[in-house]
């Protein structure tokens, strides 16, 4: 799957990307800033740029298990099953619990169904209770 065909995005929000994107380049290494830019892209269907960003996190930050969460949705959503499925686990092995958030995540959507993910999801709701 690729990136979703881009929108014209209203003037007030391709200001807010533009800004963001030039902080991007002066400071890339600021978390809150990529957290939210790669929020931002996903969200506009920008699938590559939020990987690209997923993957910058989990390289500055590897012990943050939300940034391995979000980097297996973008692998998710770009179709690459195994890499999703790898990140998520490293989600878990970072302390990642949250398993009502990956049963309705519609970014997984395409991983419901694979036995690897309901192992991996039992694993969080056992680890849990």
């Amino acid at each position: 799957m690729s990136q979703r065909q881009a929108k014209p995005l209203p003037r007030a929000q391709r200001i807010e990307l533009e800004f963001l994107e030039g902080v991007y380049r002066r400071i890339p290494t600021y978390e809150p800033l990529l957290d939210f830019l790669g929020f931002l892209y996903t969200k506009l269907g920008r699938y590559e740029d939020g990987l690209r960003i997923d993957l910058e996190l989990t390289r500055l930050r590897p012990g943050v298990p939300y940034h391995w969460y979000n980097l297996g949705c973008s692998h998710a959503l770009l179709g690459d099953r195994t890499a999703a499925l790898t990140a998520l686990k490293r989600a878990v092995e970072t302390g990642f619990g949250n398993s009502d958030l990956m049963k309705k995540d519609a970014d997984l959507a395409s991983l419901r169904g694979d036995p690897e993910f309901q192992e991996l999801l039992a694993r969080v709701e056992s680890a849990h209770l």
